[in-house]
């Protein structure tokens, strides 16, 4: 795994460097002359752990302010009455096929519903 390098000299980070001559990965410091060999060619890991179960969680402030998102007036909230909402699909666990979700877009209420 990679990790932060610091510089023996000057304790400042030291960043990646090319050495195209040699070949060789090196990590150099950009406030003094010290470089020193990398121990491994790997500079950067990103790990991302999720299950395969995992809800995804859809925030109605974000969705009903989202200007990609259609938007309908042919449907009214049942918690206000509001009559525009945005709406898109998504998948739902444990159901095959696609189900379409509507957010009202009253920003007091943010109710969400399926249809």
């Amino acid at each position: 795994m990679s990790t932060m390098r610091f510089c023996r000299e000057c304790n400042n980070i030291l960043y990646p460097k090319e050495d195209r001559a040699n070949k060789v990965l090196l990590y150099a410091c950009r406030n003094c002359e010290h470089q020193e060999v990398a121990d491994s060619n790997c500079v950067y890991r990103n790990v991302v752990d999720h299950d395969a179960g995992e809800l995804t969680q859809v925030l109605s402030e974000d969705v009903a302010s989202d200007p990609t998102l259609p938007r309908t007036k042919s449907v009214r909230c049942a918690a206000c009455g509001h009559g525009e909402a945005v709406f898109f699909q998504a998948t739902t666990r444990g159901e095959d096929g696609m189900a379409l979700f509507f957010v009202c877009c009253n920003p007091s209420c943010g109710h969400r519903w399926r249809d």
